[in-house]
């Protein structure tokens, strides 16, 4: 049989790429395309005799152009879809909020339900820990979460510990953006997390902050994505994604 001949489209860092070298199929992968011009940086670097094109799809075939066949409507869908993006989330902790009954809130916005999912993820003794995945010779300070985004998102937070067995999905907004974009690591193993948004109903902000910091809630660094995602342990370029992540963070404060 013939190897297969590859075209791989939104090709990231080359998480497809390495999973069909590891497969053991005959495949020659072409080309690979990409706009993510980080994203290109790591796989240039772990595929370097892999044609990269820094395109979209779209110039490589004879799709329409949605706003030409209806610019008034692409205007105005566009419009609205800034407008999404730019309304701020007003969260407060409010105690009215915790309700009695099947869908109660025990903590943060998350149900009974929501809760026992995730313990009996948690249970799952086939499943490592996360502390499998976790660097060890890296400075973590960089990586916390600083106060204003504790106090500010606090409620939309996906906390686990070293000993959790899950995380939820990481995506490409991860540390530029919070909700739904991925888990944050508590560090400070020997505090309860019931017991520190439990008490923030009747705090100041500055006291919430106090509470929250002793969390010492950090974000994951790219290294410990790559490896819950089964990365190997050779694949590099990881100082490209620690420069990206600090930037963000770094115009987020100011």
């Amino acid at each position: 049989m013939e190897p297969l001949r590859v075209l791989e489209l939104y090709s990231g860092v080359g998480g497809m790429h390495h999973a069909l070298r590891e497969s053991c199929i005959p495949a020659q992968v072409v080309a690979a395309i990409d706009v993510n011009t980080v994203a290109n940086e790591v796989y240039k670097y772990n595929f370097p005799h892999t044609q990269l094109l820094a395109k979209t799809i779209e110039v490589l075939m004879e799709f329409p152009k949605v706003e030409s066949v209806h610019p008034q409507k692409y205007t105005m869908d566009v419009e609205n879809k800034i407008q999404e993006k730019n309304i701020e989330p007003n969260i407060s902790f409010d105690s009215s909020t915790q309700c009695s009954g099947k869908d109660a809130i025990l903590f943060k916005l998350e149900t009974a339900e929501e809760i026992h999912r995730k313990n009996q993820q948690d249970s799952d003794l086939s499943v490592k820990m996360l502390k499998d995945f976790l660097e060890d010779d890296t400075d973590m300070n960089q990586y916390l979460l600083p106060p204003k985004s504790l106090l500010r998102y606090a409620l939309l937070l996906d906390i686990v510990q070293p000993t959790c067995r899950r995380s939820v999905c990481f995506t490409k907004g991860y540390g530029s953006y919070i909700e739904g974009t991925g888990s944050v690591l508590q560090t400070a193993e020997d505090v309860q997390i019931e017991n520190i948004y439990k008490s923030l109903t009747k705090l100041s902000q500055e006291e919430q902050i106090t509470k929250l910091l002793m969390l010492k809630l950090r974000y994951f660094t790219p290294k410990e994505i790559a490896n819950l995602l089964g990365f190997p342990p050779e694949f590099g370029m990881w100082d490209t994604c620690r420069i990206q992540l600090s930037c963000i963070k770094t115009l987020k404060n100011l």
